[in-house]
């Protein structure tokens, strides 16, 4: 029996965010450079939270000439403050948003075991952050909930052995 890993099509989710950002892009008016779409494309290749120096070595792959860090830094600030991708602060390593059509502070459990990331948009966790933090007098800048664990995948492979 094929798992739900081994059917994915990570071409069609590079494909799809391609589409959303030139979209998203073309309605603000901003520039999606080639460097900004090849930085999005290695961030949407897999599921797995991907940090900017493995970003350089990937695009080194397909270039005769390195990017400079700054460059893979300055595109990946660009993607994070439009809503394309989210920064796994605890990983210190970029996903891909899913919808970046609305803004949204992801909130993401992550698999210690395969390292995929799924994220969560939901108002019952911002509301929770909200409710808390007003008990407090805190002034919440950036809410972002990170939860390791196992996911169904590894649990069900775990049990396996």
């Amino acid at each position: 029996m094929q798992n739900i890993v081994e059917q994915h099509n990570h071409q069609r989710c590079i494909d799809d965010a391609m589409s959303r950002a030139r979209e998203l892009c073309q309605r603000r008016q901003i520039k999606f450079t080639p460097i900004r779409e090849q930085v999005l494309a290695c961030v949407w290749a897999n599921h797995q939270p991907i940090g900017a120096y493995t970003i350089l070595d990937e695009l080194a792959k397909h270039t005769d000439r390195r990017p400079a860090p700054p460059t893979v830094y300055r595109a990946l600030d660009f993607l994070v403050d439009n809503g394309l991708v989210h920064r796994i602060a605890s990983l210190n390593a970029f996903v891909g948003c899913k919808d970046p059509h609305h803004q949204h502070q992801g909130h993401f459990l992550i698999c210690r075991l395969c390292r995929n990331v799924t994220e969560l948009d939901t108002d019952i966790i911002n509301t929770a952050i909200s409710t808390a933090a007003k008990q407090y007098g805190f002034a919440v800048e950036t809410p972002c909930v990170e939860v390791v664990g196992c996911c169904a995948h590894c649990q069900e492979e775990d049990d396996n052995v």
